[in-house]
């Protein structure tokens, strides 16, 4: 199992897991679902107690991957296997996302 921390405008808004089988789940932390002033880090994660779950990495998520070349050279240079959506999502938007989220591993934060 690998865990992400979801970070919203440097404010940790959610956890993304992947579990062991490769299913994904994300949840938001309670207290930011408790609080009405933050957003839902996508309209296709509307803020809610419940996690969601998903066979595959949620669009939102895989939308943040880097894209051909850009892919390629990032899997080749970190030596990630370019199937591994998770590993290139905790390598690449920690700190190169383009938006207010960003995406870190639990054991480096």
């Amino acid at each position: 199992m690998r865990k992400a921390k979801v970070i919203y405008k440097n404010e940790w808004a959610g956890t993304l897991i992947q579990n062991s089988k490769g299913s994904f789940e994300f949840s938001y932390n309670q207290s930011w679902v408790n609080d009405t002033s933050k957003p839902p880090v996508s309209l296709t994660l509307p803020k809610q107690k419940e996690p969601f779950c998903s066979e595959y990495l949620f669009p939102f998520f895989y939308n943040m991957l880097p894209e051909g070349t850009n892919k390629q050279t990032v899997c080749f240079n970190l030596r990630i296997d370019e199937d591994d959506y998770f590993g290139i999502l905790m390598a690449t938007a920690k700190s190169d996302a383009i938006g207010a989220v960003r995406i870190v591993n639990m054991e480096e934060s």
